[in-house]
């Protein structure tokens, strides 16, 4: 949380109310007034499962929230290794559920998330597929783990050129599976049935060593008939959208998020 003030100040207007959600330690809405009330992002931090919460992700949601016109709903899911899978799992169906029961419909909510919290977003629309509950209208994931088998090509082949330190993943994937199938669909979407997805927006640099996590995983969803949107930063590190205007790359891939995001929210943003 503290480095987290590396990325400078939020953005003007933006406002902070915590959310109290039962059962979830901490959540927090990231508003600007005039946001329609209706329609909101639900946000899955990142942090291999183990560290990361709303307010470390403050400033980079806040980018979204400006870009796209929608307020974002950002919680604390529970963390490994004291709270291995499916801890965080079920924090991010309550937190879901949360805004099903505050009169949100289903087709005014997006998911959005990063790294593992993208695979979490993942693993949460596999889970409400499961159970037969409504979906929300869209889905975002910037540098989704997809695969905590680790088997994509790039975990070697960029591992000395992605800022991710060597050794993380495997350690992280192991206290977050807990002895458990890592090829399960809830811990790796990968390995899922994504029929019947909503649409998806999947971003990731090409010097990240979770590149063929993103790359698998749009084949996939494409195969499954899933209306699909990948965008390869070259030369990009893992989830750069999230800096925003400090280079170009990623200025514009916030801003193909944003509208993305928006649009499937029935926002329509300029």
């Amino acid at each position: 949380e503290k480095a987290a003030t590396m990325f400078g100040k939020l953005p003007e207007g933006i406002l902070i109310k915590p959310a109290a959600i039962e059962g979830i330690d901490y959540a927090e809405w990231l508003s600007i007034p005039g946001n329609s009330s209706s329609k909101a992002i639900l946000w899955f931090h990142g942090g291999f499962y183990m560290i990361g919460s709303a307010q470390s992700h403050r400033q980079h949601v806040a980018k979204f929230v400006v870009g796209s016109g929608l307020n974002a709903l950002v919680f604390n899911y529970r963390l490994a290794p004291e709270y291995p899978f499916p801890a965080a799992l079920e924090d991010a169906l309550l937190a879901y559920d949360f805004l099903i029961k505050s009169g949100y419909l289903p087709e005014n909510i997006v998911f959005a998330g990063d790294s593992a919290g993208g695979g979490l977003c993942l693993a949460a629309l596999l889970a409400l597929k499961e159970k037969g509950l409504p979906l929300p209208a869209a889905a975002a994931v910037l540098s989704p783990w997809t695969d905590l088998l680790l088997t994509g090509a790039t975990h070697q082949s960029n591992r000395k050129r992605c800022f991710s330190p060597e050794g993380c993943a495997e350690n992280a994937s192991k206290l977050y599976a807990n002895g458990l199938d890592k090829s399960n669909p809830l811990i790796s979407p990968l390995y899922g049935d994504l029929k019947g997805f909503p649409p998806l927006h999947i971003s990731a640099g090409s010097h990240e060593t979770l590149l063929d996590d993103s790359l698998k995983l749009a084949e996939k969803a494409r195969e499954a008939g899933v209306k699909t949107t990948l965008i390869v930063g070259e030369g990009m590190c893992h989830c750069y959208p999230v800096f925003g205007s400090l280079f170009r790359e990623s200025k514009e891939a916030l801003a193909d998020i944003c509208q993305f995001l928006s649009r499937h929210a029935g926002n329509n943003i300029s």
